[in-house]
């Protein structure tokens, strides 16, 4: 079969199809931080009136079924993407994020509607739950495949650039609220506020991605389908038949995951708790960190790509196996405000090695029929298992009095994937993206990738 060259975007519009691919990406991470940014302002809403620490606690467990939810995202929304195509794939991402925070800011409170309001947040937060599980797989298939042959690396970074700042943009519309608003006024009816913005920015993004250029990859497989009558793939039967790379997946994300939450959410909290650093400082410090965070993760996407992505991954898997209990340990005994920057700075220069390349190194692992779902379900069983729990172990320990005994936890971690990252092939030098470019008639090999 030849290749489809008038279905493919031109060169000039893959920034744009980036772009918009990154912003839905943004929409759907901001959505996800402002529900654990402001529920210390909505827990008295949604349920009964008490124990501030009791409500806090409930919108905790929500918070938690949400993050379970993301396993059935990635598997529900990574067949859809590999069925029906990527760009219809991110729309209904987009589109089941914004419905939940719509729900959200919209629900009467407990008063008014009685059990049916923490109901309704549950539900809105299962939406939420599948549409960010989703999206990472659907969103790191499209960039990897969308991207200029040569910079991939380069392009696909920007899906971890979308989520830090979407991140950040949660917290920045906090900031702004909490000037702008009384405490009584952001516990009335200023924390909707974010939750209306988020939904109607999502409508507004989905419709932008309906006019993304489907990917090259999808629409040859989709030709290859209809003209032999094969049934559709992205089956979790078809993704089994690629045990190797499923294996490789789940040992790269694995101390990516985890040092990732730490570094980037947990951190704060750390420096404070931990290291007595007055909140104010431990906050500005996070916020300046993951700024040049953001900045790093292109350059370490360029890098991948004219050196490899084997060795950009050896920098992080090796880094933090080495650096973690260091950092950690010299970071609980200092209050230095620049002494703790650098030491956070320094393990996100590691994280980045991960970070950066989180969606190209896993994309090029498994042919175009099963790509969206091979990466998305295994990263988010390990993002809900290992991500989503990195914090509650981190203090759950520190309550024990063994708090160093979750410093060789994520060292443990990270020693995981150097084991992976040292076992897998460069996949940039066998990348089956290239690969079913060039070959699309021809079955793929499920041993690629990864070495015997």
């Amino acid at each position: 079969m030849a290749r489809n060259k008038a279905a493919a975007p031109q060169k000039s519009r893959v920034v744009s199809n980036v772009i918009k691919g990154c912003l839905g990406n943004f929409i759907e991470w901001f959505d996800w931080f402002i529900y654990a940014s402001f529920s210390i302002y909505f827990a008295a809403s949604f349920f009964p009136a008490g124990n501030l620490t009791a409500q806090l606690l409930s919108t905790g467990v929500v918070f938690a079924v949400g993050f379970l939810m993301r396993p059935l995202g990635g598997w529900i929304l990574g067949m859809y993407a590999d069925r029906y195509g990527r760009r219809n794939a991110l729309a209904l991402s987009v589109l089941l994020m914004s419905g939940g925070s719509l729900v959200i800011a919209l629900t009467p409170s407990f008063a008014t509607i009685g059990i049916l309001a923490p109901i309704l947040l549950v539900l809105a937060r299962l939406l939420q739950g599948l549409s960010v599980g989703g999206e990472f797989g659907s969103s790191a298939t499209y960039l990897s495949e969308i991207a200029t042959p040569g910079k991939r690396g380069f392009y696909s970074s920007f899906q971890y650039v979308s989520i830090i700042l979407g991140q950040l943009a949660a917290l920045l519309v906090m900031i702004v609220l909490q000037q702008l608003l009384s405490p009584e006024q952001m516990s009335e009816w200023g924390w909707r506020v974010p939750f209306i913005v988020g939904a109607v920015a999502g409508l507004g993004v989905m419709i932008l991605r309906r006019g993304m250029d489907e990917s090259e990859h999808y629409l040859i497989e989709k030709a290859g389908r209809e003209s032999s009558t094969a049934k559709p793939t992205g089956s979790l039967r078809a993704l089994m038949q690629y045990p190797r790379q499923l294996l490789a997946v789940f040992g790269l994300a694995l101390g990516g995951t985890v040092a990732f939450y730490v570094y980037t959410t947990y951190m704060q909290k750390y420096m404070v708790n931990t290291s007595g650093i007055a909140k104010e400082d431990a906050s500005i410090i996070s916020f300046v960190a993951l700024l040049i965070f953001v900045c790093l993760q292109p350059i370490a996407g360029a890098l991948s790509d004219r050196y490899g992505r084997r060795k950009v991954m050896l920098f992080f898997s090796v880094g933090g196996t080495v650096a973690t209990v260091p950092i950690l340990t010299l970071l609980s005994t200092t209050t230095n405000v620049f002494a703790a920057f650098g030491l956070m700075m320094l393990g996100l220069v590691f994280v980045t090695g991960y970070t950066a390349l989180s969606a190209i190194v896993k994309a090029e692992m498994f042919p175009t029929k099963v790509r969206a779902l091979g990466v998305g379900l295994p990263h988010a069983i390990v993002a809900a298992v290992f991500g989503g729990t990195a914090e509650p172990i981190a203090l759950a320990l520190k309550q024990a009095g063994n708090e160093s005994v979750f410093f060789w936890y994520v060292t443990g971690c990270i020693a995981l994937t150097l084991v992976a990252a040292i076992m897998v092939k460069d996949p940039a030098k066998s990348s089956q993206l290239e690969a079913d470019l060039q070959k699309p008639e021809s079955a793929p090999d499920p041993r690629v990738s990864v070495n015997a």
